[in-house]
């Protein structure tokens, strides 16, 4: 039986250290605050920490996609929004979407692809097999 695609949102409030001297948020803190919200939806997919740490299996980005369309600046509140998207038997892709509460603004769109990788030897897997019928868009 398939369920609708798993979807998370975060939220992050713009800190200091997410921006440069003029209170521009850095590229790399988008690609922290993706960071968060992909390991959540890893979660909702039967990924948590704890079960990744235990099986030695982790989804590891081998590609980022992202388009910067705003600046969000020091003191805003973002929303993250995350969702499963493409599945192959070795890859899938999770889509990204970064709006300013304040004005609804969509400052970052993203996707990246995450192949499975059992450690410590280093070794790609196929995804779990039960993924394409259980994650099928309805």
């Amino acid at each position: 039986m398939s369920t609708p695609r798993p979807t998370l949102e975060t939220r992050e409030e713009v800190m200091f250290f997410d921006t440069d001297c003029g209170g521009v948020v850095h590229n790399i803190a988008y690609l922290r605050m993706i960071e968060t919200c992909r390991t959540r939806l890893a979660a909702l997919m039967g990924m948590d920490l704890r079960s990744m740490s235990e099986t030695q299996l982790f989804p590891v980005v081998v590609r980022t996609e992202i388009d910067y369309r705003r600046s969000a600046k020091l003191g805003d509140w973002l929303t993250i929004r995350g969702t499963l998207g493409e599945l192959s038997k070795a890859r899938f892709w999770c889509e990204f979407q970064m709006i300013r509460e304040s004005d609804g603004a969509v400052l970052v769109t993203a996707r990246q692809a995450l192949a499975m990788v059992q450690m410590p030897e280093g070794r790609p897997v196929r995804l779990p097999a039960d993924w394409a019928t259980r994650f099928a868009e309805a």
